[in-house]
């Protein structure tokens, strides 16, 4: 386990050298830290797969470094994939198109389709960018547990594993990309994230949400996902919390006394950015507590806190009978 300063050149240089020789890097993106291979060597990619114990019909993001690169990836890039690649990229949304043939088959499971998304992280698009080719990358955690939004993370997630870690400091938005399949008519909605449906379809036009194929076409799509080791109940209000043998994830901070023996507070007023850039943290640190059970309190079902809901449902359905 290496844990390199992503501000020293020779870092950089470290990590991407990592990369050509086929191994594995953690590295910093603005929504959560990524465990990246190089997408078009399948060895590499295996690799992932192994470290995380992800099942292999669970499809891999694309990250590049430059928009253009998306013409390389797929096959076809409709007209309303352009006018969201326009206005989000680099930033945290993924766009499910049919893919090239220069895309491995093991990074989209199979699929004849490949999510793609360019980071707006400096150390990511500098990553990238210098070892010159696209980049696969799940979130950097064990499969099924929550995302690592700080290098300490995912040093403490993988800490038997031999693994180069870029720190790149917190991850801003702290939560995973929106990932929506974009075909010459329509956008589906695959995954809430850290850009808002409302701001997509203010863009592109409205949204489907993905029906049942049967088939995992994008990240976060198994019925349970995100979840801490402990069981998680969501609730309306602390005053549902049934023992002291607990921990409390509080929306806002409580008006009142709360029975749980930790508490964490993702917002002190409402602001939802500020909410999903400390939701995964709070979580792990609630998760390593001496305690039964963690509650969660229901977050306002608007805007990033849709995302921050779905992972909620996710993990509570963990433990769910």
């Amino acid at each position: 386990m290496k844990i390199l300063d992503s501000s020293k050149p020779s870092s950089i240089e470290q990590a991407v050298e990592t990369l050509q020789n086929g191994e594995i890097v953690a590295f910093p993106t603005e929504t959560v830290y990524g465990l990246g291979a190089d997408a078009l060597n399948p060895v590499a990619v295996a690799r992932i797969f192994e470290i995380k114990k992800r099942p292999r019909f669970d499809p891999l993001i694309v990250h590049i470094g430059e928009k253009d690169w998306i013409f390389k990836c797929a096959e076809t890039i409709p007209p309303k994939a352009i006018e969201l690649m326009e206005r989000f990229w680099p930033g945290p949304l993924t766009i499910i198109l049919k893919k090239s043939r220069l895309i491995p088959d093991i990074v989209t499971a199979g699929l004849s389709t490949v999510g793609i998304r360019m980071p707006s992280h400096p150390v990511a698009l500098e990553l990238i960018t210098r070892l010159g080719r696209p980049i696969a990358a799940p979130s950097a955690n064990p499969f099924g547990y929550m995302s690592p939004t700080k290098a300490v993370h995912v040093a403490n997630m993988f800490k038997d594993t031999p693994l180069i870690i870029l720190d790149g400091g917190n991850s801003s938005f702290g939560i995973e990309s929106t990932i929506v399949s974009v075909s010459e008519n329509s956008i589906r909605l695959h995954r809430h994230g850290a850009i808002s449906i409302e701001d997509i379809s203010s863009t592109a036009g409205p949204l489907s949400e993905k029906g049942d194929s049967g088939l995992c076409e994008s990240p976060g799509e198994l019925p349970y996902h995100y979840a801490p080791h402990k069981p998680l109940k969501i609730i309306r209000s602390f005053l549902e919390i049934e023992t002291s043998q607990s921990s409390f994830l509080a929306f806002m901070p409580p008006q009142g006394k709360v029975p749980s023996k930790h508490i964490k507070t993702l917002c002190e007023k409402g602001d939802m950015r500020e909410a999903a850039a400390r939701f995964f943290s709070c979580l792990i640190e609630l998760d390593q507590d001496d305690v039964d059970i963690i509650y969660a309190e229901e977050i306002p079902d608007t805007g990033l806190g849709k995302a921050m809901m779905e992972r909620l449902r996710k993990a509570s359905k963990k433990y769910s009978s």
